[in-house]
């Protein structure tokens, strides 16, 4: 696999999760990096993908590669992360 940065602004790191969004069931899913670079996704390094919180009123599953899926970060202990995939909805 060739190196593909995070798709943050300004962030050169090497992607290790994919961010994809569910506007239908208003969930966002972050999982293990895709094979393939796919459009409508989002590559984030290991920062950005721990950082990451859905919008507000969404929710975001995460899954792990080291085990089961986790629960949905939802709660009250979920960070919010600014951008696409901002708690607010706003872009940095």
């Amino acid at each position: 696999m060739s190196f593909r940065p995070c798709s943050r602004v300004a962030c050169s790191e090497e992607s290790a999760a994919t961010l994809t969004f569910d506007y239908a069931d208003a969930m966002a899913v972050l999982g293990p990096l895709a094979v393939q670079r796919e459009p409508h996704t989002f590559d984030l390094c290991a920062r950005h993908a721990r950082l990451t919180a859905a919008p507000q009123g969404w929710q975001l599953v995460r899954l792990r590669t080291d085990g089961p899926a986790t629960e949905p970060a939802d709660g009250p202990d979920a960070q919010p992360a600014a951008g696409p995939d901002a708690e607010s909805g706003s872009a940095e």
